[in-house]
């Protein structure tokens, strides 16, 4: 059977009530740096510094997103996708973070949401996608306890204007990535470094993620609220006990660290001791504002990562085999391609007792596009996607929590360090023309949704 003839799988086998969307971010879309009063975020300072994005690139103009937003909008109806989860830009509603308000930016935001509902499109925002405030940032950013209330404010205005109309909420994308990234490793926006300013964000951003729900919850009392965790299927390079070991560790800091708190199970501290430093930022009433009842769990999977035991890496004694060394099928990220941690993912997380329902909110790849014709085939992409939902069914029919899949990406986009390189959308965009093309894979989704 031709897999890509879509016979092998069907919507049905889902249920009614399965939720299909695709998902996008303010910062890898719109462009329009510094348009009708947007202010200057982390990632437009990071993309100016030489030599931190692949080919130099920057995000100035991205996909120009703001100014297409409304021909994208049409291209998603084409596509019969029903939910789009795009981000909302702090600059734009504050451009130094705090107030004032900029107006410009309510009304964009408005126009996008008024557009999506006119489309017969649900509008799920996700309030934080990593663009902090540069002007936060120069205050020390999530290191600075201050940015529990700098969020909460900036929460509350976007509650204020847009609660009326939109009623699926994700109050922040992926804590672990941007924290890791960011303030630990430095390849990611602000740049920093060490397990200090590490600590200190993440349990700020915890602290932000929860205070965040609350204002939701209290401001949009029929909101549906979620939140995202970047998850990761972790697996021991031998059955040697110091390997098993290795990978738990791995395993507590990419999929545990930050999704136990707010379930009220409090720091991993005991599987990953180098948490106990934590306790330096903890503060006496930190641990009754920890935890939220969320409506729904995001999880963002792609991939699985292969551990072995290190002494040489510090804190967590453990190192990654990449996926080139292992010599497996890998997409143009260099990750591997292994449809079965989507499942094992789904397993692990239906263990925890507290999460009401499970949203698969980001799933993609990044493959060569083959233009002929006026034509993208990508090939690659679309069994990347079926070979996933096989899986996201296979758990389904174990009565597996699962509830809805998003596929990254609607369009190609500015990928971060990554720059323009990696392409990840069911639309190919040619970033000289701006001109849209639905892919192989839109097409193939678009007939799945049909």
């Amino acid at each position: 059977m031709n897999k890509t003839d879509n016979s092998f799988l069907n919507k049905s086998q889902f249920g009614d009530d399965f939720l299909w969307g695709v998902s996008t971010a303010a910062f890898q879309i719109e462009g329009a740096h510094n348009t009708d009063g947007k202010g200057s975020s982390i990632w437009d300072v990071f993309t100016s510094q030489k030599g931190k994005i692949k080919n130099g690139d920057h995000a100035m103009t991205a996909c120009d997103f703001y100014n297409s937003y409304q021909n994208d909008i049409d291209l998603i109806r084409e596509l019969n996708i029903p939910n789009f989860r795009f981000s909302i830009s702090w600059t734009r509603i504050m451009p130094t973070g705090i107030q004032p308000v900029n107006q410009g930016g309510i009304d964009y935001y408005n126009k996008i949401i008024d557009s999506l509902l006119a489309a017969g499109i649900e509008p799920w925002i996700t309030l934080y996608h990593w663009d902090l405030p540069n002007d936060l940032e120069i205050k020390g950013g999530w290191t600075n306890r201050e940015s529990i209330s700098w969020f909460s404010d900036y929460v509350t205005i976007c509650a204020q204007y847009f609660g009326d109309r939109v009623k699926n909420w994700m109050i922040i994308n992926e804590p672990s990535i941007f924290t890791g990234a960011g303030y630990f490793l430095g390849i990611h926006a602000p740049g920093k470094k060490g397990i200090t300013n590490y600590l200190k964000a993440m349990h700020h951003v915890t602290l932000a993620t929860v205070a965040g729900a609350g204002i939701v919850r209290n401001q949009v009392p029929q909101a549906n609220i979620g939140t995202t965790f970047s998850c990761t299927h972790i697996e021991p390079a031998t059955q040697n006990q110091k390997d098993i070991e290795a990978a738990k560790r791995v395993d507590t800091l990419l999929n545990r660290t930050f999704i136990e708190p707010i379930l009220g199970l409090g720091y991993p501290q005991a599987d990953l001791p180098v948490l106990k430093k934590l306790n330096n930022y903890i503060l006496e009433n930190d641990l009754n504002n920890l935890s939220f009842d969320f409506d729904f769990i995001g999880l963002q999977c792609y991939t699985r990562e292969v551990v072995k035991s290190s002494l040489l890496i510090p804190y967590i004694g453990a190192e990654l085999i990449s996926a080139e060394k292992r010599n497996v099928i890998t997409t143009d990220m260099g990750w591997e391609v292994y449809p079965p941690a989507i499942y094992h993912v789904l397993k692990k997380f239906n263990e925890y007792k507290g999460i009401k329902k499970i949203i698969i909110t980001e799933n993609g790849a990044a493959f060569p596009d083959i233009l002929t014709n006026g034509k993208v085939y990508d090939i690659k992409r679309t069994h990347y996607i079926q070979d996933h939902l096989e899986q996201i069914l296979k758990a389904k029919k174990e009565g597996l929590n699962v509830e809805g899949y998003f596929v990254w990406s609607l369009i190609d986009n500015f990928e971060w360090a990554e720059g323009y390189n990696a392409r990840f959308g069911l639309i190919h965009v040619d970033f000289k023309t701006q001109e849209r093309t639905i892919k192989h894979s839109g097409l193939w989704f678009k007939d799945f949704l049909s």
